[in-house]
């Protein structure tokens, strides 16, 4: 089976990323914590049998961190719209087993990832569940569109009202283990980068 990884990440600029983070620790500082994690979500995925696609938020970049991945340019008026449109695209070229991953959650790694694409042979979905109520992965057989209407986005609600949606269209579904995103200054303070404040 062809398996794809969509990986969304927004374009390193001061000032435009991070931005309930930087309210309280600055814009430099959150850049450079950006930056990390962006470098952290190239490590793990560099070791993912897949075909790793980059969706920028703002504009292609053809020199950076993700050189050697296959570059996109997300497209749509919420986050909902941009990720259907992602996953639609690739399930058109062909792939039949797809993820979406974002750059915000440190403790993500390569089994976790792995394991989702194991459970994608049986499930027709798989979720992984953020502990602040949203989710650090999706992968599907199929593009779901139902998944992305009608959601919260960047809310506590984001989680279960998909997950609500799955099992309203009785779709089979592997939960991922819970892990923590960063998105506010105690995220980062309780994760293992936190020296990146003292930088």
């Amino acid at each position: 089976m062809k398996e794809a990884l969509i990986i969304f990440v927004r374009n390193p600029i001061l000032s435009t990323v991070k931005t309930r983070l930087a309210a309280t620790i600055g814009n430099e500082k959150t850049l450079l914590v950006y930056k990390h994690l962006l470098q952290h979500t190239k490590n793990i995925t560099q070791q993912v049998p897949s075909t790793k696609f980059v969706f920028y938020a703002d504009y292609l970049n053809e020199d950076d961190v993700w050189n050697g991945y296959e570059k996109r340019l997300q497209t749509g008026n919420n986050l909902g719209e941009r990720m259907k449109n992602a996953f639609e695209e690739l399930f058109n070229l062909g792939f039949d087993k797809v993820c979406i991953i974002g750059s915000d959650c440190y403790e993500l790694t390569s089994p976790v990832i792995t394991e989702a694409y194991e459970n994608l042979q049986t499930c027709k979905t798989v979720i992984g569940p953020a502990n602040d109520g949203g989710y650090y992965l999706l992968g599907m057989q199929h593009p779901f569109k139902d998944l992305f209407s009608n959601i919260e986005w960047s809310t506590a609600n984001v989680f279960i009202e998909t997950v609500n949606k799955i099992n309203t269209q009785s779709l089979t579904c592997h939960l991922l283990t819970y892990l923590n995103d960063i998105d506010e200054e105690k995220d980062l303070r309780q994760s293992s980068i936190a020296y990146l404040l003292d930088k």
